[in-house]
């Protein structure tokens, strides 16, 4: 059986700890790979070679560290199909789907390539007399990314990049799930010039996490996942005298008022709901139908369902498996929870014929109308191929029911009527927001991250956010006296 290593100090580690994991291809349903578990020595081992790359990196030219991202960035542009294939191998995800991922990635890259402008400080001459007063941003160190299964490419890429520019060097734990990704990665830095230990790559399950949430030589840490994950991360790195970056769950509402075109909501509910098996936090997960849009709106989702070809994500399909039986199975569980609690079962998922193995870990799209906010399928986050649709009689009902949840990542209205989305947007209690627009996932020079229990930590991820979350700032206080003497020198100033 294949093993996935770790990788330290630019090469491949096989690591001392003898535990491993075992790595799914979800489309077959049969295991492919085994991946390195780290043990406590080889956590050390990753930490002490970002310590021991970090003084000359951070030393390093912002001119040569955007040479290295731009070099990088043009590499995985022309090899973003291998990435792709990887991605579907392991997660399952559609290979459309896998460069789509990849592409968002790209966008964090591409921002990042413009460090020099974002890490400019601020400069005042004569604050008081012949004092000057001016401020400089400085890496934090060695930084700690732990990334879920679900965008093994594009969310690592939401923080390396960044934290790599800004004069940093980091330790990455992907998800055991799917972790080659991360492999193929460190491998195109190498490739770009990136030096021995800049980034290195951690597998493992909750003893590797925990290694770098305590370690005293890791400076911050970055995560995405569930939110008991997410506050068990921020309260242990916080606890450990560390910064911290925790996003998340969801339960992402879209609000369909009467005047909305149904045509586009159908199509954006379908997109939105069941795009990557709907394994993503800023998928909509509920249809909020002001009355008496639901009976026109519900035959049109159904009718678009109906187009959508499940099967192994290498094939030409639309959607692929769930990433694991465990997870498959306990989406599952929500439909017969849905019927217990009096919910219509619409389109069920679990009926579907898909094009691959039998062994695969299918489910299809699924839609339930008439969802009690009682449920469990209304309350919790499902992570997968469901849609609920709950039915409201106001804008302010709906208004007030998303404001009323746990979860505050993303959100959506759809309307014709301007003044609706304006006080929408005002008033909705969610960090990102989408008016027409399903998943409004902001582009990479703003920040990405919600509010309530969809966020931990005052940081949100990349924009320029992302370098202040990644860098320190002094403050330099200075006067000199005027020269009295300094001899001629009509040659050009050099370095």
């Amino acid at each position: 059986m294949k093993l996935v290593p770790h990788w330290v100090s630019g090469s491949e580690f096989a690591g001392n700890g003898a535990r491993r994991g075992e790595v799914f291809d979800p489309a077959k349903g049969i295991q492919s790979k085994e991946v390195a578990f780290a043990d406590q020595s080889d956590i050390d081992a990753s930490v002490a070679a970002a310590s021991a790359a970090f003084p000359s990196w951070r030393d390093t030219s912002l001119a040569k560290r955007s040479a290295i991202m731009f070099r990088f960035r043009e590499l995985l542009d022309a090899k973003k199909g291998e990435l792709a294939e990887i991605i579907t191998e392991e997660h399952g995800k559609v290979v459309s789907d896998a460069l789509g991922e990849i592409s968002r990635g790209l966008e964090v890259v591409d921002f990042a390539c413009g460090l020099p402008h974002l890490l400019k400080g601020e400069y005042s001459e004569n604050a008081s007399t012949s004092i000057d007063v001016y401020s400089m941003k400085q890496p934090l160190g060695v930084v700690g990314i732990i990334s879920p299964f679900n965008f093994p490419a594009m969310v690592p890429m939401w923080f390396f990049p960044v934290a790599i520019a800004a004069g940093n060097t980091v330790v990455l734990k992907p998800s055991e799930k799917d972790p080659s990704s991360a492999m193929w990665i460190a491998r195109l830095l190498s490739e770009a010039g990136l030096p021995d230990g800049v980034f290195n790559v951690l597998h493992g399950d909750k003893v590797a996490v925990d290694g770098l949430l305590e370690h005293p030589e890791v400076r911050s840490i970055s995560f995405v996942g569930s939110t008991p994950i997410a506050q068990y991360i921020y309260e242990t790195a916080a606890k450990n005298g560390k910064r911290v970056q925790a996003l998340g769950g969801a339960k992402n509402h879209m609000l369909v008022l009467p005047d909305a075109d149904l045509d586009l909501v159908a199509d954006s509910a379908v997109n939105a709901g069941f795009g990557s098996a709907g394994e993503r936090c800023m998928a909509i997960s509920v249809v909020v139908a002001v009355e008496p849009v639901a009976d026109d709106l519900i035959p049109k989702i159904s009718e678009r369902m109906k187009q959508i070809k499940v099967g192994d994500g290498r094939r030409s399909c639309d959607m692929g498996p769930l990433v694991t039986k465990q997870h498959r199975d306990k989406v599952a569980s929500y439909i017969d929870i849905a019927a217990s609690d009096g919910a219509e079962v619409v389109v069920d998922g679990r009926d579907v014929n898909p094009d691959g193995d039998a062994g695969g870990y299918w489910l299809g799209p699924t839609l339930i109308d008439r969802v009690p906010l009682t449920s469990k399928v209304y309350r919790e986050e499902i992570f997968g191929p469901v849609l609920s649709v709950v039915r409201v009689a106001s804008y302010e009902e709906g208004l007030e029911l998303i404001n009323s949840g746990a979860f505050g990542n993303g959100t959506a209205i759809f309307t014709n009527d301007g003044g609706a989305a304006r006080r929408f947007q005002h008033e909705v209690e969610v960090g990102m927001i989408g008016i027409n627009v399903p998943i409004p996932v902001p582009v990479a020079y703003f920040s990405f991250g919600g509010w309530k229990h969809s966020l931990f930590g005052d940081s949100r991820a990349h924009g320029e956010e992302g370098f202040r979350f990644f860098t320190q700032t002094k403050v330099v206080t200075s006067r000199w006296l005027d020269p009295s003497h300094g001899g001629l020198n009509l040659g050009f100033p050099q370095n």
